[in-house]
């Protein structure tokens, strides 16, 4: 009797026992008294799960870079998705997006490049669509590049994991859109479209903003730059300046630049997070 009830003890605690895993950075957090082990992976890495269960996960891919020269589009915040899935004894490959380079002013079409996808448990986040100028095509992708000087559109978002960017006006660009909004309009011969808001998620036990887009960029006579979207979008720039990078670990969008041949700001590299209860 005595061994048969060890036995039970044992097995109720087996059943009891959670997830257990590793890869990335490893952090312990407590959220409403329940203990969390946090997987941050600022890189392409393994997840290697010894004891599965239900996990909790954000994937942010990486933002799309501004448009160069005056009047450029701000880069799209990175595609984000979050969720929960349960996670088997086994190696996950966890793929972290970089950001997308922001556009050269000495090099046509002056585009902004896509931000690189961010993907795990079968789950991929879009690269932000770059920056767009006079005659690029539109820079579709997890959230949508911001639309050049003149009349031109911004690029589309995905579905579910971010939004359009912002419309050209004359000499004002559009920012890029955010996981949590779409990129502002320019306003013809008044200023640059402002990068839309990203999404908050509180997975790592505080509210953090993820894939904002960029602002636009301003051009010489006056027009200013729009504002990077919270979730580290960066900044587009004031005659004469550059466009200020993304964040990285946010999958920000870069802004725009504003003059010739300054550069656009490059992507912010994005980011993937696993939590489950410890």
């Amino acid at each position: 009797m005595l061994g048969v009830g060890l036995g039970l003890t044992t097995l109720r605690g087996r059943a009891a026992a959670g997830v257990e895993a590793t890869g990335g950075t490893v952090t312990d957090i407590t959220v409403d008294g329940v203990a969390y082990k946090v997987h941050t992976f600022t890189a392409s890495d393994d997840f290697v799960v010894t004891r599965g269960g239900t996990v909790e996960y954000l994937i942010v891919a990486g933002g799309g870079g501004g448009a160069s020269r005056q009047g450029s589009g701000g880069g799209g915040g990175g595609g984000l998705l979050t969720g929960t899935t349960t996670a088997s004894a086994q190696t996950y490959s966890i793929a972290v997006g970089a950001g997308g380079a922001g556009g050269d002013g000495n090099d046509n079409p002056f585009a902004g490049s896509r931000g690189f996808n961010s993907a795990a448990f079968g789950f991929t986040a879009i690269g932000g669509g770059g920056g767009r100028l006079q005659g690029d095509v539109e820079q579709d992708g997890g959230s949508g590049g911001g639309g050049g000087r003149v009349t031109f559109a911004g690029g589309l978002g995905t579905a579910g994991q971010g939004n359009d960017g912002g419309s050209g006006a004359t000499n004002a660009g559009g920012g890029g859109g955010g996981a949590g909004a779409a990129g502002g309009d320019g306003v013809a011969n008044t200023n640059g479209g402002d990068g839309g808001a990203g999404s908050a998620s509180s997975i790592t036990g505080t509210s953090v903003f993820y894939a904002g887009g960029g602002g636009a960029g301003g051009d010489p006579d006056g027009i200013p730059g729009g504002s990077g979207g919270v979730g580290g979008g960066g900044d587009g720039g004031n005659y004469p300046d550059a466009g200020v990078a993304g964040t990285d670990g946010l999958g920000g969008g870069g802004g725009g630049g504003s003059d010739v041949p300054v550069l656009g700001g490059d992507g912010g590299d994005g980011i993937v997070i696993i939590r489950y209860a410890a």
